[in-house]
């Protein structure tokens, strides 16, 4: 909720404040951090005939962080932007944003109305123009967005507590409990993250990388991790580096995945073929859709990538990667694995895939308070070279210096988390599943690792020292009888189980 409701709220002000100097009615979609993603999203409208402008809202020299920009566009064309947003994933954080928020608040009330030319022209004032983007916030240890000129007033006049006294009082617990980082630690905050989730066992800063430390199953090292502001943006990517170092071509989804998934892989490109079941017999269907793709043009391979889950959302189901490993070699595709689920502690899916992805916002972080995601490469596989070259020229740092800085906080117990979260699943699920056998049950069907599909996720698990787990996600059918009370039950969560609906 941290990750969706505060941005909504933060984005609305800045809106606010944005329509308020430009004097326009307009809409602002929650903005990609750098221009090149900014361009994708007005490209995205562009093709669904909705004129859009890039505006940069802050720029490198005018403050510490990295440049923002938004996206302008005629505000009835809003659901086209959020989109793009949506399935990207590229939107900014509830940090940043609160921290654009207190930028742009900072404006003294007498200066000029920026000009129209502002959304012709597709262009801020410039730094030289407008003397508000040449000052520079007050530095402060965690929180950018709790610098005030101003003394707080922790009362307003109603004796409730001001907002700026909230976040100043938030701030406060940060710093006093969180165990954070300084800010100024901010970029070994990224290479403490690289290597955590390279999977090497030592993750001290300062320390030289041992590729043989690597708990993933494949050799790997923090240069060939790449960190997102969420985990869509991993997918998204990890899509656009195929498209720009192989060329054009479809791609497949292996597999009922996450919405959004589906959702890149048709909009951006020439499509998709969806194997929904993901079953072992789904890729006696796929191999025959290969052998006639390499019929009509034998130069050249039948797909560009493969995109699947392990395990799915929310079906639970793991997919056979070695015979899925077989078919890319064969046929000469990538295969793209997201394994959030999963989750590098219980399973071994990087010897398998070319392009591991994943949410840091769940598990890895564990605290709900910040978003993240990950894009891994493996050494080991034949277009390696190519896909790091390609990433090494187009990619661009656009995750937040404070957001790092939380997500390497709470991701420092990752590995102790993930076992407490895999012993409670699996006796929620055993009892569940034993209560399945009384008269009257009110569970049909339990959608876990554990039974659905077990020998293709048993193949993939971790171990040795630790026996890996079957992860902390579990899907349940209820019984008609029960299906109503159920929902309502779960619904009289909201607002929670109206974002988070499929996940339990």
């Amino acid at each position: 909720m941290f990750g969706c409701r505060r941005i909504a709220e933060s984005w609305e002000l800045a809106s606010e404040d944005l329509r308020a100097k430009i004097g326009h009615a307009f809409g602002a979609c929650p903005a990609p951090p750098i221009r090149a993603s900014a361009e994708a999203c007005r490209a995205f409208l562009a093709a669904r005939s909705v004129p859009a402008r890039v505006a940069p809202l802050l720029l490198p020299n005018d403050s510490n962080a990295a440049p923002v920009h938004v996206v302008l566009f005629p505000e009835q064309h809003f659901p086209f932007a959020k989109q793009f947003w949506q399935h990207t994933g590229m939107g900014v954080s509830s940090r940043l944003t609160e921290y654009c928020l207190n930028i742009l608040q900072r404006q003294p009330e007498a200066k000029q109305t920026p000009s129209p030319e502002l959304l012709r022209h597709a262009r801020m004032p410039s730094k030289t123009t407008n003397k508000h983007y040449a000052a520079k916030p007050k530095r402060c240890p965690i929180s950018l967005t709790n610098c005030h000129d101003e003394p707080l007033n922790p009362k307003n006049g109603d004796g409730e507590l001001s907002e700026s006294f909230e976040k100043d009082h938030a701030v406060y617990l940060e710093e006093r409990y969180g165990r954070n980082l300084n800010r100024c630690d901010a970029a070994h905050a990224k290479i403490a993250l690289r290597r955590r989730i390279a999977g090497l066992r030592d993750v001290a800063i300062g320390k030289e990388a041992s590729v043989a430390g690597s708990i993933r199953g494949a050799a790997v090292t923090e240069d060939d991790v790449f960190l997102y502001q969420t985990g869509m943006a991993a997918i998204w990517a990890a899509h656009q580096l195929a498209l720009g170092a192989l060329g054009e071509k479809k791609s497949v989804c292996f597999g009922f995945p996450y919405a959004d998934t589906v959702k890149i892989l048709e909009k951006w490109g020439p499509g998709c073929h969806f194997f929904g079941h993901g079953l072992d017999t789904t890729i006696d269907e796929l191999e025959a859709l290969l052998e006639e793709q390499q019929a009509i043009d034998p130069a050249s391979p039948p797909v560009l990538a493969l995109f699947t889950e392990f395990p799915s959302n929310p079906l639970l189901r793991s997919a056979n990667l070695p015979r899925l490993r077989q078919l890319a070699d064969k046929y000469d595709f990538l295969i793209v694995i997201d394994d959030t689920i999963g989750n590098f502690v219980n399973v071994e899916v990087l010897p398998y895939a070319d392009i591991v992805v994943t949410s840091l916002t769940k598990v890895f972080s564990g605290d709900s308070n910040v978003m993240g995601g990950s894009l891994v490469l493996n050494s080991a596989r034949k277009h390696y070279v190519t896909l790091k070259a390609h990433l090494s020229r187009t990619y661009e740092d656009t995750y937040f210096e404070e957001d790092a800085i939380f997500m390497e906080r709470n991701s420092r117990d990752f590995v102790r988390r993930v076992a407490v979260i895999d012993a409670n699943a699996e006796a929620v699920c055993d009892f569940l599943h034993a209560a399945m056998q009384s008269p009257s049950p009110v569970v049909r069907q339990i959608y876990y690792p554990k039974w659905q599909t077990p020998e293709n996720y048993d193949a993939c698990r971790v171990t040795g020292e630790r026996h890996g787990g079957y992860g902390g996600l579990f899907s349940l059918d209820f019984v008609s009888a029960a299906t109503s009370t159920a929902r309502q039950g779960y619904r009289s969560l909201e607002p929670v189980a109206s974002y988070f609906y499929s996940h339990l």
